[in-house]
């Protein structure tokens, strides 16, 4: 289709007179044309000197495929010569400019095109411009073992696109901002200075092509003032240069000037590398809302130095950095997007709108602040373009007269000024209305509540705290701390939720990032009291891992639990192209964030204690599923893929049964099928045990070993056949023999638990058949009842009696209850892994009765709850005056009771009668023709 057919816009409504040069230089017009170009000539002295220019040239374009005039223009970009790049380079710009402005006039093409047609150009011309003169450098042997092949990819000098330019935006009467840097690895270290030196000749000539105002006009104004430490640092530096500097020195405008980055010419291989090692430095891994505060100071510093405050008036309004401005939407999004692109890879869009249509999918903001600010976005880009194709002036400012806003509602296609004007102040104030509370949130009242003694003391504690070194820090918590104390105030006990949040602020290393979460989400300052004024574990545990607080703001933290495939699907996601060091503190990060989840829907009640567990299970396993091959490929490196079928992980004790509490550790066996292979291929081979025995110690540490993000699990592997004495890893015919043979019968109750979780399918399959094989072999009660009766006996000895409100040690409680079912399990041969079906296994052979067996499970039940909560609440034994009235309630919650005092009275008696069952069992254990 033509240029012609493709027109959409209604004439502009000028004096046809004032275009009518114009048309004396386009004799051959069609009809449909003459409005446009009319119109055109009469709006802008500057078009109509471009047609006169280039008459010729727009008389054959006009009749063809605009889309085929587009790449027309970039190919012959590409093509120019050295010798012809200053002038040839200003002809293509000349027609780049006119087509564009005609096709943005006629509605041929819709903003996006008519940006993404200046950027590619501008693109082209950078390329081509690098190319040809890095080209006569290695000619010259000045760029060390560079040849003239190698300027087709700059010999590895880039130039990144930032700005408008990096997002495909360029207005059209833009600058365009570049970074340029060279490649240092391309280059011997000796050679690297020489180079540089010809990178910096390079870039200065490429500069004067394109931005040194000739009687052709010039290409594009070119800034190199982004580069790193602009002052002093030459006009191209190494990208390691550049790396250490950001990586030491980087600001936050900085990081907000990389969102749109992109290498646009030269080595764009090498330039996609240097951005992804700056990924770390722009988007950040924990949710960044100081950048809010930074933006907002940033603005009011432009808008100071411009003049820019006070009411919207349009004559002399800058269309960019003014109130309800152009910079206002750009801010608005990139800025959410620092806040929450390292979180989430989908937002870390170059565009505009494709940003603010992420953050929209994504929950961030409104499908209807979307949709108004895209329409004000595109309305305001095309006055800006209108204001700029004027004369080809670099400005934003609208007119100050009133012919001028005339003139300018005409060049838009409005005929009724007072419309125009209506409309433009309308859209610039609906702007300003949607974006300034984003960067303005409302002030807190600065009356403090009273406070008790003891707790002015606590508060007077806290100047001296790390997080509130910084004035920046001790700012934005000044504006909380009012509304803060007041909430802890309305506590149940208020100095003791207070004295929990001093000790959850005394272990912040550090304030800004929080506290700037926590102004811009009041709602996670009731979670914090909430935890503060009932668990203080949990308190203590933030203090240490804040950023898990991200995950509140994430959109579904308070959704249902996932299942095991999207829950491992998640993980993978947060996994993917990371190196092994890299995977170790993700995997930290991910599992904090999820068990804090567990933990906050288990104290606020959307979840009780068994879901709990089985929540906390399913994370183990999901995370030694996502380790288990990675560890094992990281062994391969060394010494060669694992032999025959590799290892499997198998989950013993409570991970096993699928009851993990908030702190529980890991108790694990690795088995291993070698099927028949003696020696791994790798550069340094190993035999099978060897090998496993090295991936397993490499998985204990990926799980113990505390990086920068913590450790993920404590990790117990005395299960394994002869205890601390055998091999960390087993040969699967190894374990038959072992169990079928040699294995105490501790060692079959815990075979009753065991679960393989991680490693080959039919593997685990075989495992699972050697568990059932033992648990069906035909056994004799009387000795395995003894065993067990003599497992009391040692943990009794060993001052493992448990008293009070102890939950899991002693007669008659948690781990009494569970010797006992785990003997009926093995007596009875099934496969059953939780209590209450290893109950039922004892009374289906007589052993225990039925009431009996209900006692013990609604006795295993509380004390699982109140196991699960004081894990919750504390790391250390349960202290029901150390946890403070919020916790004691949730206790009792829990328990099912009123208070305390009915919780010791109810645990006592279940205890009691739990004690005398299992008591009466082990005198009297079944005869053999009972079992199985």
């Amino acid at each position: 289709m033509s240029f012609v057919s493709r027109l959409t816009r209604h004439p502009i409504p000028f004096d046809p007179d004032r275009g009518a040069d114009a048309l004396a230089h386009l004799p051959d017009l069609a009809p449909e044309l003459r409005p446009l170009i009319e119109g055109t000539g009469g709006c802008s002295p500057y078009l109509l000197s471009l047609i006169g220019k280039e008459r010729d040239w727009l008389a054959g374009a006009l009749t063809q495929d605009p889309d085929e005039v587009r790449r027309g223009l970039l190919l012959e970009t590409g093509a120019v010569a050295l010798s012809d790049l200053a002038p040839e380079l200003r002809r293509l710009k000349r027609r780049v400019a006119l087509y564009a402005a005609l096709a943005d006039l006629g509605g041929v093409w819709p903003l996006e095109q008519v940006t993404g047609l200046l950027t590619d150009f501008a693109d082209a011309a950078v390329d081509v411009a690098i190319r040809r003169l890095v080209a006569a450098e290695a000619k010259r042997g000045k760029i060390p073992g560079m040849t003239e092949e190698d300027a087709e990819t700059g010999a590895g000098m880039v130039a990144l696109a930032m700005g408008k330019m990096g997002a495909g935006e360029l207005n059209y009467s833009s600058d365009i901002d570049l970074i340029v840097l060279f490649d240092e690895t391309r280059f011997d270290r000796a050679d690297e200075m020489e180079a540089r030196a010809s990178f910096i000749k390079v870039t200065r000539r490429m500069t004067s092509a394109l931005a040194d105002v000739t009687r052709d006009g010039y290409v594009f104004r070119t800034d190199l003032r982004l580069r790193p430490d602009a002052s002093v640092t030459p006009v191209c530096i190494s990208m390691a240069a550049a790396e250490r500097y950001y990586e030491a020195e980087g600001r936050n405008w900085e990081r907000a000037a990389y969102i749109k980055a992109r290498p646009c010419a030269g080595d764009i291989a090498a330039g996609d590398r240097f951005l992804n090692t700056l990924t770390p430095f722009v988007w950040r891994k924990h949710l960044d809302f100081a950048a809010i505060q930074d933006t907002h100071e940033m603005r009011e510093k432009i808008r100071r130095h411009k003049g820019l405050h006070g009411p919207i008036t349009l004559e002399g309004h800058n269309m960019k950095l003014g109130a309800g401005g152009i910079r206002e939407i750009e801010f608005f999004a990139q800025t959410r997007q620092i806040v929450s692109g390292g979180r989430d890879p989908d937002l870390r869009c170059r565009g505009t709108v494709p940003a603010l249509a992420a953050l929209a999918e994504k929950g961030w903001i409104d499908g209807d602040v979307r949709d108004r600010l895209t329409r004000h976005y595109r309305l305001h880009r095309e006055i800006e373009h209108r204001v700029q194709m004027v004369n080809d002036a670099q400005t934003h400012l609208l007119p100050n007269s009133d012919e001028g806003i005339e003139r300018l509602a005409r060049f838009c296609g409005e005929g009724d000024t007072a419309a125009f004007r209506t409309k433009l102040r309308d859209r610039l104030a609906e702007v300003d209305r949607l974006c300034e509370p984003f960067f303005k949130p409302e002030k807190t009242e600065t009356d403090l509540p009273d406070l008790s003694e003891t707790a002015e003391e606590i508060v007077a504690r806290w100047p001296g705290y790390p997080a509130l070194r910084s004035a920046r820090g001790q700012a934005i918590f000044a504006r909380l701390k009012p509304d803060l104390l007041a909430r802890f105030a309305a506590t149940p006990r208020p100095e003791e939720a207070l004295g929990n949040f001093d000790g959850f602020l005394r272990g912040l290393p550090a304030g800004v990032q929080l506290f700037s979460l926590f102004e811009a989400n009041p709602p996670l300052v009731d979670l914090i009291v909430d935890i503060c004024g009932t668990a203080p574990g949990l308190s203590r545990y933030l203090s240490r891992n804040s950023g898990v607080l991200d995950a509140v703001i994430g959109g579904d933290f308070f959704a249902g639990w996932p299942d095991r495939d999207d829950l491992s699907a998640h993980l993978e996601a947060q996994l993917e192209g990371q190196d092994y060091e890299g995977v170790l503190n993700t995997a930290r990060r991910w599992l904090k964030e999820w068990h804090f989840r567990v933990g906050v829907h288990h104290l606020r009640g959307l979840i009780h204690a068994e879901e709990a567990g089985a929540e906390y299970s399913m994370l183990a396993q999901v995370i030694l599923r996502a380790l288990w091959p990675r560890v094992c490929d990281e062994v391969a490196r060394r010494h060669g893929p694992a032999p025959g079928r590799g290892g499997s992980v198998v989950a013993m004790g409570s991970l096993g049964a699928g009851r993990l509490t908030a702190g529980s550790d890991l108790d694990l066996l690795v088995i291993y099928d070698p099927g028949g292979v003696e020696f791994t291929e790798g550069r340094r081979p190993l035999d099978p045990r060897g090998w496993f025995a090295k991936a397993t110690k490499t998985l204990i540490t990926a799980l113990t070993a505390p990086t920068g993000e913590g450790k993920l699990y404590d990790v117990d592997m005395r299960l394994r056949p002869s205890g601390r004495q055998g091999p960390v890893a087993t040969a699967l015919e190894g374990f038959r023999h072992y169990q079928m043979t040699e294995a105490w019968t501790w060692e079959h109750l815990a075979l009753t638990r065991a679960r393989p979780v991680a490693g080959d399918a039919s593997l685990c399959a075989d495992i699972e058949a050697i568990r059932m094989e033992v648990l069906t072999t035909p056994c004799d009660p009387v000795k395995i009842v003894a065993d067990a009766q003599d497992m009391r006996d040692r943990l009794a000895a060993a001052g493992r009696v448990g008293e009070g409100l102890d939950a899991k040690e002693g007669p008659g409680r948690m781990k009494d209850v569970e010797l006992l079912a785990e003997t009926a399990a093995l007596i009875a041969g099934v496969p059953a892994r939780d209590v209450e079906g290893q109950l039922e296994a004892g009374v289906s052979i007589g052993w225990i009765g039925a009431d009996d067996a209900r006692t013990l499970a609604a006795a295993h039940h509380l004390y699982g709850r109140l196991n699960h909560a004081t894990r919750l609440l504390t790391d250390r034994r349960l202290d029901l005056d150390e946890i403070g009235s919020g916790g004691r309630s949730f206790i009792a919650r829990e328990a099912g009771v009123a208070d305390s005092a009915e919780l010791a009275a109810k645990a006592e008696s279940l205890r009691t009668d739990c004690e005398a069952i299992i008591n009466q069992a082990l005198a009297q254990p079944p005869r053999r023709e009972e079992a199985r």
